[in-house]
């Protein structure tokens, strides 16, 4: 594992080298894309100003509110339509339809009926985090092993003993999963939100940043949202991780 990880972290400075190499050699303008160095003194400097943090608070909050209402909502939609094949069969159709329209249509719309503040993004957050969870709470608590429902019947089990010793634990690795998609999302969901209406946020200093014609900062921003993507994706990797410790098997291994 360790070797994986000194790989992993000789790969990425091989790639800035390279690019630092090109960008110095090619003397390709900053306006086309900056050398890692710049970027790298222009999140500093942009840091130690304190430009970046009302940007980056923004940003988390509609992140996180997205996010917590998104997994709210889909989880417990995807609780209730599991426990009933017709409810499944009338409402699948419509959450199915509801996901095909591109979230970014959906932004004007929302910041005419929620205004310009938070709520508009939070709601589009939330749309794009809702589907995945959905969709994996459904499927892990639907596809139980026959063999297993034959045994708690066998038991005479009821029915609420069976979904919590059998398939609400097997749904968990199924709804993990969703998480761990759904927090990518949320980033992604801000900021495309941010990109209409907003005045702060990581989204509208991309645009701000194109305005400017400022591809450094631009790339500055990529660079944090990559980070707040990667750390909300780390987390829900170590809540599952201590959530599984109970469990005789770890991830890619078999009890």
């Amino acid at each position: 594992m360790k070797k994986t990880r000194i790989y992993s972290l000789l790969l990425f400075v091989f790639v800035i080298v390279v690019w630092e190499s090109i960008v110095r050699i090619k003397e390709v303008s900053k306006l086309i894309l900056p050398a890692p160095s710049d970027i790298g003194v222009n999140l500093y400097q942009h840091f130690q100003s304190g430009y970046f943090y009302p940007h980056i608070l923004a940003t988390s909050l509609e992140v996180i509110a997205g996010f917590f209402v998104g997994t709210i909502v889909g989880i417990g939609l995807g609780f209730i339509v599991s426990q009933s094949k017709t409810t499944q069969e009338i409402l699948h159709p419509y959450i199915i339809a509801s996901q095909a329209m591109p979230k970014l249509a959906l932004a004007p719309l929302l910041v005419l009926w929620f205004g310009f503040g938070y709520t508009p993004k939070i709601v589009i957050v939330a749309l794009v985090c809702f589907f995945p969870l959905f969709e994996s709470t459904v499927a892990g608590l639907s596809y139980v092993s026959r063999e297993k429902l034959a045994l708690f019947r066998s038991l005479r089990a009821s029915s609420y003993q069976t979904l919590i010793k059998l398939r609400l634990p097997t749904a968990m690795p199924y709804i993990f999963s969703g998480l761990r998609v759904a927090v990518i999302l949320s980033v992604v969901g801000a900021v495309i939100s941010e990109f209409i209406g907003a005045n702060r946020g990581l989204g509208a200093l991309i645009i701000a940043s194109q305005g400017m014609l400022d591809t450094t900062l631009m790339f500055s921003v990529f660079i944090l949202l990559t980070i707040k993507g990667i750390l909300l994706y780390q987390f829900i990797y170590w809540i599952e991780a201590i959530f599984f410790k109970k469990y005789m098997y770890t991830r890619g291994e078999s009890k």
